[in-house]
């Protein structure tokens, strides 16, 4: 069934009909637009809001960076960022796929439909045009035929009439005569007005308009498609995207599951451990006695552990919960309860024994040039790195200033007497390679690495040390990753060897029958020593 068929009389409501249509397309095209705009914005929203919650993601120092928790929480805006992208990857192909392509396309329609419209009014008008001439040669012939009529009724009463001449009534015949030729002429065109109309009537409704009908149901079924086009567009844009927002939210689930709150528990130990002891009795003070009360003023207020560790502390009560003022900040950490000020000082003094390295490389490196210009002087002149290699050796003399420092720092807070020993490279002024403690003082012997085992470096410039004989076993009641530099991990029910017992720092260093060393959490494992 065609609409050229079943609806020929309907031009009104098919013109009305195919609008309706086109204007449809247009209201989707809005709606995905605006559904476009909600993406980018909840897009936008999300992205503000993982920055807004990701400030602290460039300070590494932060305590709380070493918390599964916190990296569980930086991972989960780093997976809402992506699911941001993702949104508007969403939008993006709405308003590509289905906007802008629709957009163009309801263009075309308009056009195309404009264009049998314009075929329709053509022909109607022709249609209307011929039938204005056919009505005019109606009239014409109704008109002569009347007035035929009546010059044949006057003819014949001007014969009749005795009264009347010869040549009146002549004349009144040809009269008549005259009028009845042309009324048959009237006649003639209008048959022929007729037949001409009919024709194009029936060319008009069973050929013209026909054709432009069925253009326009064509048209129209051509929009549905591809308006149904569009409908599943709209959910397949979303659908594309899917399995990375399925990706997005596994890695959300993978957060939560990474978060580990016995190793963070042991982080907030290792990071906060002040290493005081708890306070002592209050010693009993008898007035009655006459009790110096000075003394006993500095052992009431003066508890066990801070106040020894912390000459600072002396004279002051070490209370739990009250109010501490912020403390200056020292070059010696001076100001750190001693656990902390050992672990400060350690990682200064890995960082200055890195630094150390680089300079004593930079300086290993510039001595070896100096040999080759001084060997093959067409390569450069020695004397240009005079500067250099003085700059790097005055570098060299000041960190080995400094590590002597903090070493002696570390010293005075008890710092572990066992850390790896180095060599340190240099050259001297005649090329020579020379030997050097950190300290400047030539040894063959290897020299103290700043930092504690449990952070330090193994490099092909570290010693091998002479294995320690196990001082007892240990089995480990839960999994450690080993995370840590110095660390070693270990898998639950593990045997291992005891090396050294926990020094107060919450760290047990325990090897395997592999030779492989280091340190885990004391509260990890149950240790049995020799006896």
């Amino acid at each position: 069934m065609d609409w050229g068929t079943e609806l020929w009389d309907q031009y009104d409501i098919i013109e009305k009909h195919t609008q309706s249509g086109l204007e449809l397309v247009e209201k989707y095209v809005k709606f995905v637009k605006e559904r476009t705009e909600i993406e980018q914005n909840y897009a936008k929203q999300l992205r503000n809001l993982s920055k807004k919650h990701n400030l602290k993601r460039s300070n590494k120092d932060e305590p709380e960076c070493r918390l599964s928790s916190y990296q569980s929480f930086l991972d989960i805006l780093n997976e809402m960022n992506d699911y941001a992208g993702q949104r508007e990857l969403i939008a993006e192909n709405m308003m590509m796929n289905i906007c802008i392509d629709l957009t163009k396309y309801l263009q075309e329609l308009k056009q195309e439909r404009k264009t049998y419209l314009m075929e329709a009014k053509k022909a109607q008008q022709s249609l209307e045009s011929t039938y204005k001439q056919l009505d005019n040669s109606k009239k014409r012939f109704e008109r002569e035929w009347r007035e035929a009529e009546r010059a044949a009724q006057y003819a014949e009463k001007t014969d009749q009439d005795i009264n009347a001449t010869k040549a009146d009534v002549e004349k009144a015949k040809q009269q008549a005569h005259m009028r009845a030729h042309v009324a048959e002429e009237c006649k003639n065109d209008y048959a022929a007005q007729l037949q001409k109309y009919n024709k194009e009537q029936n060319q008009f409704y069973f050929n013209d308009m026909p054709l432009v009908f069925n253009k326009l149901q064509d048209l129209d079924e051509r929009r549905i498609r591809k308006l149904a086009q569009g409908y599943i567009l709209f959910s397949d844009t979303e659908k594309h995207v899917m399995p990375i927002i399925g990706k997005c939210l596994e890695g959300i689930t993978k957060a939560g599951t990474n978060v580990n709150e016995k190793n963070d528990s042991m982080v907030v130990i290792e990071q906060n451990k002040s290493g005081f002891e708890r306070p002592g009795d209050v010693e009993f003070e008898d007035f009655s006695q006459g009790i110096n009360r000075t003394s006993s003023d500095s052992s009431l207020s003066t508890p066990k552990g801070p106040a020894d560790l912390l000459g600072k502390n002396k004279g002051k009560n070490f209370w739990l919960f009250s109010k501490r003022s912020k403390p200056t900040v020292t070059e010696d950490f001076a100001h750190l309860p001693p656990e902390q000020r050992r672990k400060r000082l350690q990682q200064k003094l890995e960082e200055i024994s890195k630094e150390l390295q680089k300079e004593v490389d930079q300086s290993e490196a510039l001595g070896k040039m100096k040999d080759v210009y001084e060997k093959n002087p067409q390569m450069g002149d020695p004397a240009s790195l005079a500067s250099q290699m003085s700059q790097t050796s005055q570098n060299i003399e000041r960190l080995r200033g400094e590590l002597s420092k903090y070493e002696t720092w570390l010293a005075e807070a008890g710092g572990r007497g066992d850390t790896v020993r180095h060599k340190v490279h240099t050259y001297n002024n005649n090329g020579a390679h020379d030997i050097h403690s950190p300290d400047g003082a030539h040894s063959d012997e290897s020299t103290p690495d700043p930092s504690q085992a449990i952070y330090a470096e193994f490099d092909d410039d570290f010693e091998d040390e002479e294995l320690t004989a196990p001082i007892g076993k240990c089995t480990a009641m839960y999994n450690f990753p080993g995370a840590s530099e110095g660390t070693i991990s270990m898998q639950e029910g593990e045997v291992l060897a005891v090396v050294e017992e926990d020094k107060g720092d919450g760290w047990t260093r325990v090897r395997r029958n592999n030779g492989d060393e280091g340190y885990v959490p004391t509260s990890y494992v149950t240790i049995a020593l020799n006896k």
